[in-house]
């Protein structure tokens, strides 16, 4: 699938202000991957950071908390994301789509979250990142799976083309990485009705491949209906609507 970049930055910006609230399972992912990069790097005090896609901050934020970071550069689609950030001093920016922009280099760490799913060549990117890296820097990132959303494609046909784990773990060592952490999970978030699904998924901007797709009354009421395959009752027989996220873990150090 072809991905718009200028429609994602749209619908990205559009949700801007709702994305933080929303984001329930994408900063739990940021916590769990500030986890994995806290066990593996060896020091908190880091030169050159540049993170991929930071959106409202979850990851920078964090990545500041827990090292001492002289100079990070940050990069999205578009400059309203500076809105959630104060510490613009250390903070250089790079906005655009990152497949046309230069990297930074001499790097110590790039990091990023949520975000490489959106990448049309991610070879590229990753070889990329083993040229701007230093000898023995780090790739740490988390991304989706094949299962990510797999209730709305199943309904809809909407949806990214995601990579499974083996792909990427082959695409990071055909440039050199040593993989040094690689894991997935599902995470299930439950709603009581399939309209909060979509207004879930609006307001985190997750809607940004579904340029093409119009509700009706008719069909939104269809939605509802085959959402009950997804669903299923509680104890006290209430019944909980399922969204499943997919997201992959990793670790990568650069062999160069």
């Amino acid at each position: 699938m072809k991905i718009d970049k200028l429609h994602v930055a749209q619908r990205f910006e559009k949700a801007a202000q709702s994305y933080t609230a929303h984001a329930i399972a994408q900063k739990q992912i940021c916590q769990n991957l500030m986890g994995l990069i806290q066990e593996h790097l060896p020091k908190n005090s880091l030169d050159r950071v540049f993170e991929i896609g930071c959106g409202s901050g979850n990851l920078s934020h964090l990545l500041m908390q827990n090292f001492q970071i002289k100079q990070l550069f940050l990069n999205d689609l578009y400059p309203e994301v500076q809105q959630h950030f104060s510490e613009a001093k250390k903070i250089e920016w790079l906005i655009g789509d990152i497949e046309q922009l230069g990297f930074p280099q001499s790097l110590d760490l790039i990091a990023s979250s949520s975000a490489l799913q959106w990448i049309c060549d991610l070879d590229a990117i990753f070889r990329r990142c083993s040229d701007a890296l230093t000898q023995q820097g780090y790739l740490c990132f988390s991304t989706f799976g094949q299962q990510n959303l797999k209730e709305i494609k199943a309904l809809t046909g909407q949806g990214l083309d995601y990579l499974s784990l083996e792909e990427i773990q082959e695409k990071l060592m055909q440039q050199n990485f040593e993989i040094l952490h690689l894991s997935e999970n599902i995470e299930t978030l439950t709603f009581s009705h399939p309209k909060q699904v979509l207004q879930h998924l609006k307001a985190t901007g997750v809607t940004a491949t579904a340029s093409q797709h119009r509700w009706s009354k008719q069909s939104l009421q269809q939605f509802y209906q085959d959402y009950l395959q997804f669903s299923e009752l509680d104890q006290n027989g209430q019944r909980h609507y399922q969204l499943s996220y997919h997201p992959i873990y990793c670790i990568a150090r650069s062999k160069l």
